[in-house]
């Protein structure tokens, strides 16, 4: 899944459910399901997501929504093999925007 942000330090729930094109109520549902997904809240009360929190989000939006897994299961998996996963989640991640980038140049050529 290839989703687009700017950089930045911190991103509204709107932007982040935006991008992965759920609900706001989703996010907020996992974040209090998985443990990984800890948004700072400002005074108000509005989360502000980080890139750490992104990445994770990514890999449980993988687990849940691509790959089928329970919500459980997701928990199971994101605690065993968290490092492994995740890993090559990443390598993964980081070749689909490799390969949409080449696409972009191929279309504009």
């Amino acid at each position: 899944m290839h989703i687009e942000l700017p950089e930045k330090r911190y991103y509204s729930i709107g932007e982040v459910a935006k991008a992965f094109n759920v609900n706001t109520s989703l996010i907020r549902f996992w974040e209090k399901e998985f443990d990984a997904l800890k948004p700072k809240k400002n005074a108000k009360g509005n989360r502000k997501f980080t890139p750490e929190d992104i990445k994770n989000l990514k890999f449980i939006y993988h687990l849940v929504k691509e790959r089928g897994f329970t919500l459980d299961g997701a928990k199971t998996h994101l605690k065993e093999e968290k490092k492994k996963s995740l890993s090559n989640f990443e390598i993964i991640s980081k070749l689909e925007d490799i390969k949409s980038q080449l696409i972009k140049i191929k279309d504009q050529l």
